[in-house]
């Protein structure tokens, strides 16, 4: 069961359609990093796990809503408290229209056919008439369209009149009202099931009103039961995946965590971060496969997830927004553009200073940059980074690093908290517990990797003239 803290009810939670904010910014190079989306559908992603949407309409609306975090509190709560009252009410959602039914509704409202224009009596019949006699194909599909029509819009009334729903809050008290409303302006006078034998002059009558005058209001509906399908996908993903509810607070930049673990993984090892205005930087060391870049990875999808207003994988989550969120894990070069590795990653960090600069609350998290120089100018340049982050108000960095010479400098600054993942060594075999501990790593094992592999066992035994 997920944790999920009491909320107020204020009623300054709106959704962001009706209260404007800001999203926070995500790039493709960070979307990229934390496998937010897959190129391939078969590729495992954040969206993916999260997309147990019912139709292809609320999968889209998913989508953008996952390409747009939000910034603000207000915003992140209403989806919070939106979450929590389907969690809470599950059941009242079995009662929307079926995925089935709304793609068919969708089609026929927007499908290009034949249609009655005429408004006036006597025109409008003729009209008629020449539809119904010489377009039977069309009109056939015409009274199947008006009766999908009809179940669709008595399966949204349906749903709508259960009293529990008087008392959502949050974005979903607003979605609920605007569903409402356009219900309203789509429905026919004194609505009710077609029966099983109806006058041409009486289906095309409601065609004229479907998909002539009340179009635009049975588009709006579809696009808020999309919104809907996209809500009740997050609320479940939640729900099924025990993840936390994070507290979101109106403060200086922090994030504070503990059971963190990275939500694709399918045996993940928890652990704790701490980020704050005292310690603004997080200096991890240790060896490879160790867990740096997984508990980079972790972190920084976590506070993706919680700018979703969704639950994070987590024990417990405390944070307030930021307007930036930068991935530096699996930069590349560009040989088309000019582009060396070393420039690349030069470029990202100027990307990162810029928004720095520019006074936004970054949260950044780097993993060994500086990797595509000499070892003197990345220490030197990892050194001035790290420094100058530091000092840089609401703002928070992760940065791993195997330049373990730069201990003697970090261990003594202020903003800078130095932790480490290490290896352990049993019965002649590297073992990896991926555990976070304070302090920095001395160990080197790169050499150490290479002889488990029988990397220089399989080059001894070539002879000088094997390939």
């Amino acid at each position: 069961m997920s944790n999920f803290p009491a909320m107020s009810r204020n009623s300054d939670t709106g959704p962001p359609e009706q209260q404007p904010g800001s999203a926070m910014l995500i790039d493709q190079q960070t979307i990229d990093d934390l496998r937010i989306f897959s190129k391939d559908d078969n590729d495992r992603s954040i969206f993916q796990l999260c997309n147990s949407t019912r139709s292809s309409g609320g999968a889209k609306a998913l989508r953008r809503r996952m390409a747009q975090p939000f910034a603000e509190v207000r915003q992140i709560r209403a989806t919070q408290i939106s979450l929590q009252f389907i969690m809470a009410n599950r059941r009242l959602f079995d009662a929307l229209p079926s995925a089935w039914l709304m793609g068919r509704t969708d089609h026929y409202i927007n499908d290009i056919q034949p249609i009655v224009t005429a408004t006036n009596p006597v025109e409008f019949h003729l009209e008629a008439l020449s539809l119904w006699w010489t377009q039977n194909r069309y009109y056939l599909g015409i009274v199947h369209g008006t009766r999908l029509c009809h179940q669709y819009l008595l399966a949204v009334t349906t749903f709508l009149q259960q009293p529990e729903l008087q008392s959502a809050t949050g974005e979903l008290r607003q979605l609920l009202d605007d569903l409402s409303v356009a219900l309203q302006a789509a429905q026919p006078d004194n609505m009710k099931e077609p029966g099983k034998y109806r006058w041409f002059g009486e289906v095309l009558r409601e065609d004229q009103h479907f998909r002539l005058f009340c179009k635009p209001p049975l588009q709006q509906l579809l696009k808020l039961l999309y919104e809907l399908d996209a809500l009740i996908a997050l609320a479940d993903t939640s729900e099924n995946n025990n993840l936390t509810m994070p507290q979101v607070m109106e403060n200086e930049l922090f994030v504070t965590a503990t059971g963190l673990r990275h939500p694709l993984l399918d045996n993940p090892v928890s652990n704790p971060l701490h980020l704050s205005q005292q310690g603004r930087v997080l200096f991890l060391t240790g060896p490879n496969m160790a867990g740096k870049t997984t508990y980079l990875r972790a972190f920084a999808t976590a506070i993706y997830m919680a700018h979703l207003g969704m639950g994070v994988p987590a024990a417990s989550f405390q944070f307030s927004p930021a307007d930036v969120l930068f991935s530096s894990i699996s930069l590349s070069d560009d040989q088309l553009d000019g582009i060396s590795y070393f420039r690349a990653e030069a470029l990202r960090v100027r990307d990162i200073a810029r928004a720095v600069g520019a006074g936004q609350r970054v949260v950044a998290v780097l993993d060994e940059p500086f990797k595509g120089t000499n070892v003197k100018d990345a220490l030197d340049a990892s050194q001035a980074i790290i420094e100058r982050f530091a000092v840089r108000p609401d703002c928070l960095f992760i940065f791993s690093s195997h330049l373990i010479e730069l201990s003697d400098v970090l261990q003594d600054h202020p903003q800078v908290d130095c932790r480490y993942f290490e290896a352990d060594e049993r019965e002649g075999r590297l073992r990896f517990d991926y555990r976070i501990h304070q302090g920095i790593s001395l160990q080197r094992l790169g050499m150490r990797v290479l002889e488990e592999e029988g990397i220089f066992e399989a080059l001894d035994s070539l002879s000088p003239g094997d390939p």
